[in-house]
């Protein structure tokens, strides 16, 4: 899903990097290392994230890019590169975007 946030000016939004889709050229937009070894190591994300400052609107996605390509992967791969998916047009891709 992706979401569309209207940011205001000097509003800051922090999303993991492989959610951002889209920006205005107007967002101030930085790379920043996620502070803390606890954070790095059980925090499940990324090692950095984006910090967006507004004004300017702003596109994420609930799904990072990473994860959504480890799925299609698992999908075109299930036993050998053989879907086990039957009954669907869909196949296996019918189950990607399940959280």
């Amino acid at each position: 899903m992706i979401i569309e946030k209207e940011l205001k000016p000097g509003e800051v939004l922090k999303v993991d990097t492989g959610c951002l889709v889209a920006m205005t050229k107007d967002v101030d937009y930085d790379i920043q290392m996620v502070k803390g070894i606890k954070s790095m190591i059980f925090g499940g994300e990324g090692l950095f994230f984006a910090s967006l400052k507004g004004p300017g609107k702003v596109w994420i996605q609930s799904l990072p890019l990473s994860r959504l390509a480890n799925r299609l992967y698992s999908a075109a791969t299930v036993a050998g590169g053989k879907s086990t998916e039957q009954g669907s047009i869909l196949g296996s891709f019918g189950n990607l975007l399940q959280d």
